[in-house]
């Protein structure tokens, strides 16, 4: 190892620290800080963030950078230190082209903009969010005036989750998927609906919760390196691959909420403590991007914890929990019902057929916002509007309409599309693992997940950043991203549900 390296990834790693230090910080904000605390917590993370931005953008980092790709030309170009010099050069690159100021000051309007959403999601009181909207719209886009002028300015933004994806890339994938989505809730509409009453009442949150724990432990979810509490919006923080924490929340009357969502995070966690232990305190030692990321979650959710051989293990060990609720509900039935399809208001609850719909809507809304078309204080009105069209359904309050999510609060405009991505992926994703382990079905209705996780450790989470996402899907699947594998899953599996 030479010395330039030697240097550099000492550096990395006290910069890792700091960004480590940020999201736990982060994190504590939305589980544990009491809501005074907005300003300070505001203030400690303005300051490490803005650190580590200044640690990272200095001329020594450049230098160190330049001199190790002279050193290394004509080597592999796809060894880990090759990779680590190319992923940390792009970043150095992008981050020089940003003020620390900026930095400081985007962290610091983040504690108060989430503060006020959960006020405001609380109250249902759009104007009390919509002040901290509009000054994160007006950072969104001074960010984006650092950056030469893309084919769109809402590549800019999201090239931080997905890099190399564009607005383009992702209205082209928007136009594919709408229409048989569309055609496919339609048709369903016209089948005999299915009964799901019996998830409509009460049940026990303590023991839905003890029931996610035994779910997510048989995942593969370390608890030795991780934690998972309780949050107004369901997330993951990754703090390293040894300190991954997912939150879940308890929606009444909506037991498989708290279940899916644990699920879900889960995913995300798996990913992050899969990550290879050597890029632990360095450029690669992170997620390749948010729809990768995604990918993880929704397979979980939805692959594996919304398949009938799933539910063909863990269905007894539910209906022991909620006896009065399940004990005479068949296995069928209940399959049927967790994968009714019916347009609803709230994203996080979607079932599978319409959740790109709810996606798109967003995603929408955000360019609009971005270009300027759309202002801020019309923005609940337009998405009444986006609901009707896509839904056909209008919110009854803001809570569970422009304020059900959180991301606009944390400034995390580009992030939405990153779900639909994920989906395409996940199915891809699933096929391949599935060719590669024909005894997926029965090791799952066994309730075994060891050659999934080991497979998905190998071929998605162990490279980190070393592969981009484009790379991680050829290299996993042998092709590149497709919708066609998605929209086959959907129709196949939700006709069979509706056939009774």
């Amino acid at each position: 190892m030479s010395a330039a390296l030697d240097r550099l990834l000492v550096i990395l790693g006290e910069i890792a620290d700091l960004q480590k230090s940020a999201a736990l910080l982060e994190w504590d904000e939305q589980v544990y800080m009491p809501p005074g605390g907005a300003e300070t917590h505001g203030q400690m993370v303005g300051t490490v963030r803005k650190l580590a931005h200044e640690m990272f953008v200095t001329d020594e980092v450049g230098r160190l950078l330049e001199q190790l790709a002279t050193d290394d030309a004509g080597g592999d170009p796809d060894s880990d230190m090759a990779r680590l010099v190319a992923v940390t050069a792009r970043d150095y690159d992008k981050a020089r082209r940003v003020p620390a100021s900026f930095v400081a000051e985007q962290a610091r309007i983040l504690s108060a903009s989430q503060q006020a959403w959960f006020q405001a999601r609380a109250t249902s009181s759009f104007a009390t969010f919509q002040p901290h909207l509009e000054r994160f719209i007006e950072l969104k886009q001074r960010y984006i005036s650092f950056f030469p002028p893309a084919a769109h300015p809402y590549d800019t933004l999201l090239d931080e989750f997905e890099p190399g994806t564009t607005t383009a890339d992702v209205q082209a994938v928007f136009a594919t998927l709408r229409p048989r989505q569309v055609a496919l809730i339609r048709e369903l509409a016209q089948r005999p609906q299915i009964d799901d009453t019996f998830l409509h009442v009460p049940y026990d949150e303590d023991a839905l919760w003890a029931f996610s724990r035994t779910v997510v432990t048989a995942m593969g979810f370390d608890w030795t390196r991780g934690r998972q509490d309780r949050s107004a919006h369901p997330f993951a923080t990754g703090i390293g691959s040894n300190d991954v924490r997912i939150t879940s929340r308890h929606v009444p009357k909506e037991p498989l909420s708290l279940i899916f969502g644990s699920v879900h995070e889960a995913g995300h966690a798996l990913y992050e403590q899969g990550i290879a232990p050597a890029f632990a305190r360095h450029s690669l030692g992170a997620a390749t991007s948010l729809g990768i990321h995604e990918s993880q979650s929704r397979l979980w959710e939805n692959l594996v914890g919304r398949s009938r051989p799933f539910w063909s293990h863990f269905y007894p060990a539910l209906q022991q929990h909620f006896p009065a609720q399940l004990g005479g509900v068949p296995l069928d039935r209940f399959y049927r019902a967790i994968n009714r399809v019916q347009p609803s208001l709230i994203r996080v609850e979607a079932d599978e057929a319409t959740y790109n719909l709810h996606v798109m809507l967003r995603v929408e809304l955000e360019i609009a916002l971005i270009e300027g078309r759309l202002q801020v204080r019309d923005l609940p009105e337009a998405w009444r509007a986006a609901m009707q069209d896509y839904l056909g359904l209008t919110p009854p309050d803001e809570a569970t309409g422009v304020l059900q999510d959180i991301h606009w609060s944390i400034g995390a405009f580009g992030y939405f599309a990153t779900y639909t991505l994920g989906n395409l992926i996940s199915a891809q994703l699933w096929n391949a693992f599935g060719a590669a382990h024909p005894s997926r079905d029965t090791d799952m209705a066994a309730g075994d997940f060891s050659a999934l996780l080991a497979w998905l450790r190998t071929t998605v989470h162990a490279p980190g950043r070393k592969y981009v996402p484009k790379e991680i899907v050829q290299r996993a699947t042998g092709g590149g991203l497709d919708a066609e594998p998605y929209l086959r899953y959907l129709e196949e599996k939700y006709r069979a549900v509706y056939a009774g």
